[in-house]
């Protein structure tokens, strides 16, 4: 029977275990988009996870959507990058980065030039984002024309080749959450009528020619993808959720990249959980389980095999030694969540390890 704690290959990599970090945004960057001066030591401290997956670092200037979020698209910041990888890899971690454009889900104060957001189709999200005055409604977005779009590709297969420099074991594509690829696939967020939309088949186009274009840089098992295929955040929706990620899956299964990393939502609602377990039926690869999981449902979702691994995001942002934690049964530390985004080194560097009684301090 397989355990949460045990080794996992994906690809040509030998992982330690099966706990594996979330991607978490946390808004320490520097104004150039450079990770901000702790983000060495924040993701060195959580080198035990089996995989690290980078908070989420836009592709682009265009792809920001938040204050104080990392890139990959300049030389300093594939520099500041490569100290933290550096450092992950120094204490025997592994970490992927996660690349994200936030499309419609931004404001002009963020963008080049006060300029609109890009979108699937011109629709303003129900949704709000973070400037320097605090929480804003979103701008309104313009519709991104074919040129556009294949540019953006472009810019996909551009920073996953800027990861590669960085000295990153992969990279995760974000297409969850209500951003960008997100956009694309869903039937309440895309109206477009040319090949991009209309049927799901279209809608999923334009993660299809994503992945191709990362797929141009990396190996499949160094891909990873992560959807939210019942998600709500950031104003999303489908008329056929299931029509429309069977699509999804039989475009991955056909690039075969290393993982699927799926949001599930924490409520188990039995529609849901039928939703997902036909969705990991299908999915020929390493299924990555996402959503409010602790260690008694996450050891169960891997010994039944609804898991091939599982992403802890909370409990990792305030437990920097969670796979220990989690397999001895030892205390959490409580999150702060008044410094989960945004701030200095509390709440984010100065969580204390588990020293076991009986055991020295490291």
């Amino acid at each position: 029977m397989t355990d949460l704690y045990d080794p996992i290959v994906m690809g040509d990599m030998k992982l330690g275990n099966r706990v594996f970090m979330a991607p978490l945004t946390r808004n320490r960057a520097m104004p150039n988009g450079v990770p901000g001066q702790w983000a060495s030591r924040y993701y060195s401290q959580r080198a035990s996870a089996g995989l690290i997956v980078s908070e989420a670092t836009q592709i682009s200037p265009m792809g920001k959507g938040y204050i104080n979020t990392p890139g990959i698209h300049s030389n300093e910041q594939i520099a500041g990058w490569k100290s933290v990888v550096d450092a992950v890899h120094q204490s025997g971690g592994r970490i992927f980065l996660q690349l994200w454009h936030v499309g419609r889900i931004s404001h002009r104060s963020l963008l080049p030039g006060n300029a609109s957001p890009v979108a699937p189709s011109a629709i303003t999200a129900r949704a709000q984002t973070v400037v320097e005055t605090g929480f804003v409604d979103v701008s309104e977005p313009r519709s991104l024309s074919l040129k556009e779009i294949r540019d953006t590709i472009k810019d996909y297969g551009r920073a996953a080749s800027n990861a590669k420099a960085a000295g990153f074991d992969g990279v995760e594509i974000h297409a969850a959450n209500g951003y960008l690829i997100d956009q694309f696939l869903r039937s309440n967020s895309n109206l477009r009528t040319d090949n991009y939309g209309g049927s799901a088949a279209n809608r999923v186009r334009f993660l299809d020619e994503v992945v191709e274009a990362v797929l141009n840089v990396w190996d499949p098992g160094r891909v990873g993808v992560r959807i939210s295929p019942l998600g709500t955040f950031n104003d999303m929706g489908d008329a056929n959720p299931e029509e429309t990620f069977a699509c999804v899956v039989d475009v991955l299964n056909r690039h075969r990249p290393g993982y699927l990393h799926v949001v599930e939502d924490a409520i188990p609602v039995d529609l849901k959980a039928d939703f997902f377990r036909r969705l990991r039926s299908t999915w020929k690869g390493t299924y990555v389980a996402n959503g409010g999981y602790d260690a008694e449902r996450g050891e169960r979702a891997v010994s039944d095999g609804s898991a091939d691994a599982v992403a802890y995001g909370r409990l990792f942002l305030a437990n920097p030694d969670l796979p220990k934690r989690l397999s001895r049964r030892g205390p959490l530390n409580e999150p702060d969540t008044g410094s989960f985004y945004g701030g200095d080194e509390r709440g984010y560097i100065d969580y204390p390890e588990w020293v076991m009684s009986g055991a020295r301090a490291p």
